[in-house]
């Protein structure tokens, strides 16, 4: 009997697209961290100056933190050089972690005071508010949300002072694509508005698209090249160079560089510090 062929050994495999299963899509990020990957990327936490912080944990719920900074502060001007005073403050923080409540509290020696809330009412409800409170008439601020996490779609509400009222709502069509929709309406301002968005997302790259009725057109890209990448920087049009590094030295011992180059206002900020604790 004759030996098989070449051709005859070996088959052609043919590749079957996997089917998707729209009754079990997965759940999308919410509305309002749609962008949350362009801003860690694009917009580093720049200063100008010294930074220290420290934080120790007295148990496993519960920590204290401490942070110093020294360095100058811009104040508005009319004319188009950048006006810098010194200054220096230190602020002392409280936080208290627990897998149904987390509570942060700051206090700061110019009188601010910082408070966040994250209290799982239910499996699928989260309360979150946060607030600033000041000496500065009509500076002090403060927002309620309350988040719905469904098995394939996200909706929030927001209420905030000043007859701030806000909801949004983001589904789930696709493994990769989420669109969602927004609606505000601010009573101090006498101002309303809507909001349509859409992110498109694998483990290699983000895409993201949002328009709103106020003018706003947000789009935005990022491509993964590096899981080890610890530098962040930006150029945008105007020709500003921005450059953040966080390298860790030890367990629970960071060293951060800060700089941000304008050569059109002639403003040059750079900065050190240092992070002590988890």
């Amino acid at each position: 009997m004759d030996a098989p062929t070449a051709f005859n050994a070996t088959k052609p495999t043919v590749e079957t697209k996997e089917k998707v299963d729209y009754f079990n899509l997965p759940c999308p990020i919410p509305y309002e961290e749609m962008h949350r990957e362009a801003l860690i990327s694009l917009k580093p936490e720049v200063f100008e100056g010294m930074r220290f912080d420290f934080t120790k944990g007295l148990n496993q719920k519960f920590a204290l933190s401490h942070s110093v900074f020294m360095g100058p502060t811009e104040i508005p001007s009319q004319s188009s050089e950048t006006i810098k005073i010194p200054t220096a403050h230190y602020e002392f923080g409280a936080n208290y972690l627990d897998p149904k409540l987390m509570l942060f509290g700051r206090v700061l020696t110019d009188g601010r005071v910082n408070a966040r809330v994250k209290c799982d009412l239910s499996d699928n409800l989260t309360l979150k508010a946060n607030a600033q409170l000041t000496s500065e008439p009509h500076m002090s601020h403060c927002m309620v949300n309350f988040d719905y996490k469904g098995k394939d779609y996200r909706s929030q509400f927001q209420l905030g002072n000043g007859a701030l009222f806000g909801a949004n709502y983001i589904q789930s069509v696709t493994p990769n694509l989420s669109l969602g929709g927004e609606v505000f309406w601010a009573g101090q301002h006498r101002k309303s508005g809507v909001g349509y968005a859409a992110r498109y997302s694998t483990d290699k790259m983000v895409a993201t698209g949002q328009v709103a009725s106020t003018g706003i057109v947000a789009l935005s890209y990022v491509q993964k090249v590096s899981e080890k990448c610890r530098l962040r920087g930006k150029i945008d049009s105007n020709g500003c160079v921005t450059a953040f590094l966080e390298e860790r030295l030890n367990m629970g011992l960071n060293f951060i560089l800060s700089a941000e180059v304008d050569h059109r206002k002639k403003d040059y900020k750079f900065g050190f510090g240092l992070t002590v604790g988890e």
